[in-house]
């Protein structure tokens, strides 16, 4: 992955654990391909499921396997002589096949991304991929991504989000991915580079209008973690004259209605209350159109005074 992937893990990881952690006391891992999340900055934020995959599986594979070595060491678990395979974009088409040949005699194989969770913005979606149509099976053990932890601190609306990945790097690519995103009605999440930063919010700002909230966040889950929330405009303010550092990700709220169709906003409004409190009425239609949750709310208090008038 390049140096700017938000998912990196920190250099500050503790020391290493004592205590191997021994696979005899469980059950063989069952044969296929293990796909498992690391941790993208704290190295205590592995699951225990992890720890046990890495500890029983045949073979593992890596986006990077000196990190996973790291993280194996921290965490007192032996390699012995099990294989490590490297597993990224540039080796992909040569260790497949290699992959695939050990599924197919009945080995349990874990793959790891460099870091969060693999098959988001990582190499393991082809080999996934071919493990399906081979008839493999494929377990997930869910764990750490720089997407949610960023959804999670940003103080934007969480109940769509659409994850966009980097943009392009050629600029009228760029442009067009932008303005795509634009129309799109969910919390728009982005990674990008810190070298590139100050010029994308620059051309976020041009395309979704630079009063569109959003939250840049930096470094999650590491020591110099930073969220900087505001309008683009404001984000790339306080940006301004920055040598900014470390793995990015931007959230963009979703587009709001600004426009005046009040018709459409009191029939939502009105059905909503039918069968809601006015607090959920507000929350679902506000949602639903796209509108400012103050905007809705106090139109909800318009219509309930109206009707509920002598």
């Amino acid at each position: 992955m390049p140096s700017s992937h938000p998912d990196r893990p920190d250099s500050t990881d503790p020391a290493p654990q004592s205590g191997a952690r021994e696979p005899s006391a469980r059950k063989p891992l069952e044969p296929g391909l293990h796909i498992l999340s690391t941790p993208i900055g704290a190295a205590r934020d592995i699951t225990l499921r992890a720890l046990d995959i890495l500890a029983d599986a045949d073979i593992l594979a890596a986006e990077d396997t000196r990190s996973l070595r790291r993280l194996m060491e921290i965490h007192g678990i032996r390699l012995g002589g099990r294989p490590l395979w490297p597993y990224h974009d540039h080796n992909g088409a040569k260790m497949r096949p290699k992959i695939m040949a050990a599924l197919a005699e009945g080995k349990a194989v874990a793959y790891a991304s460099e870091a969060g969770t693999p098959l988001v913005a990582d190499p393991g979606f082809q080999l996934c991929r071919d493990a399906i149509d081979a008839g493999h099976p494929l377990r997930a053990a869910p764990g750490a991504s720089a997407v949610l932890a960023a959804l999670a601190v940003g103080g934007l609306p969480t109940d769509r989000f659409c994850f966009m990945g980097f943009a392009p790097a050629q600029a009228a690519a760029r442009r067009q991915f932008l303005a795509e995103a634009a129309k799109i009605p969910a919390t728009l999440v982005f990674y990008e580079s810190p070298k590139r930063v100050h010029r994308m919010l620059g051309e976020m700002a041009d395309a979704f209008g630079k009063d569109r909230p959003c939250a840049l966040c930096r470094e999650l889950t590491k020591r110099f973690e930073e969220v900087i929330r505001g309008s683009l405009d404001e984000v790339s303010q306080a940006l301004e004259g920055r040598v900014v550092k470390g793995e990015i990700v931007v959230l963009v709220d979703r587009a709001r209605n600004t426009g005046g169709d009040e018709g459409a906003l009191d029939a939502s409004l009105r059905a909503a209350l039918a069968d809601h409190s006015l607090r959920e009425a507000v929350d679902i239609v506000a949602s639903a159109l796209g509108l400012a949750r103050r905007k809705v709310y106090q139109r909800a208090l318009e219509i309930e005074r109206t009707e509920n008038a002598p």
